[in-house]
């Protein structure tokens, strides 16, 4: 999506406001690292027949089941590639190719959390004028854990880590800290999660794509919603809160 300026007092600062920020893909970077992991496995699948655009819409869609049973995380995401090598070679998961799926995905557990560049600086600002909070999604071990290595949880009053971001989730954030929906502000790269449910509660959104946002993030942003500002960086909230 085309990146353009509104809201946020048309483009001058606004002071006293409730921020809220995603974390995967908003604060670090995320998904590259499963997409990385989702090319080697294409690679290790070598499938015969299908090519490699027609298996990513076969793993699209069990990731798709999973997330509704399962939840999110690493582990969710080892199980959707093990569900789909066997599916593909209509049998069960050897021990070995267990394994070697396993391996395939190590990085994502031993991984350094790597900062999306000027993030640190850019919250040491807003927080000097605004109430910062933090809101994310997944696995509660994982999550907590990312944001510890992160170094940036000092910079918010709050942190939670949800099962899903959906407009019932911003509306118990909105009475759990009781601010007013119409002063804040939910910062992130997910249309599915971040925009569209903090907008149907209330809020206001900010949208600064990333990249590498999970494909079952997409979804469409109405470019007349002048609730939604649209920004190319991080350090360009500065600009406007």
């Amino acid at each position: 999506m085309t990146g353009h300026d509104s809201g946020g007092g048309g483009g001058e600062r606004t002071v006293g406001q409730v921020l809220v920020f995603d974390a995967d893909d908003t604060l670090w970077e995320n998904n590259v690292l499963f997409e990385r992991v989702i090319d080697d496995f294409l690679d290790w699948l070598d499938h015969p027949t299908l090519d490699r655009v027609e298996i990513r819409h076969i793993l699209d869609d069990i990731e798709r089941a999973n997330v509704v049973t399962h939840g999110y995380g690493s582990r969710v995401f080892l199980n959707s590639l093990r569900e789909c090598m066997e599916r593909l070679r209509a049998r069960p998961a050897s021990d070995r190719e267990r394994q070697e799926i396993e391996g395939l995905a190590w990085a994502l557990e031993q991984r350094q959390v790597e900062l999306i560049p000027g993030v640190a600086d850019t919250l040491t600002d807003l927080a000097g004028r605004h109430d910062l909070l933090l809101l994310t999604k997944g696995d509660d071990t994982e999550q907590r854990r990312k944001i510890e290595a992160s170094g940036l949880a000092h910079h918010f009053r709050a942190t939670h880590v949800v099962a899903e971001k959906d407009a019932a989730t911003y509306r118990w954030l909105t009475r759990e800290h009781g601010f007013d929906p119409v002063r804040a502000w939910m910062i992130g790269n997910s249309p599915r999660s971040d925009i569209l449910p903090a907008r149907a509660a209330g809020l206001n959104a900010v949208f600064i794509p990333n990249t590498y946002t999970w494909v079952l993030e997409h979804d469409v942003l109405d470019p007349a919603d002048a609730g939604v500002l649209h920004l190319g960086a991080f350090t360009d909230l500065t600009r406007h809160f």
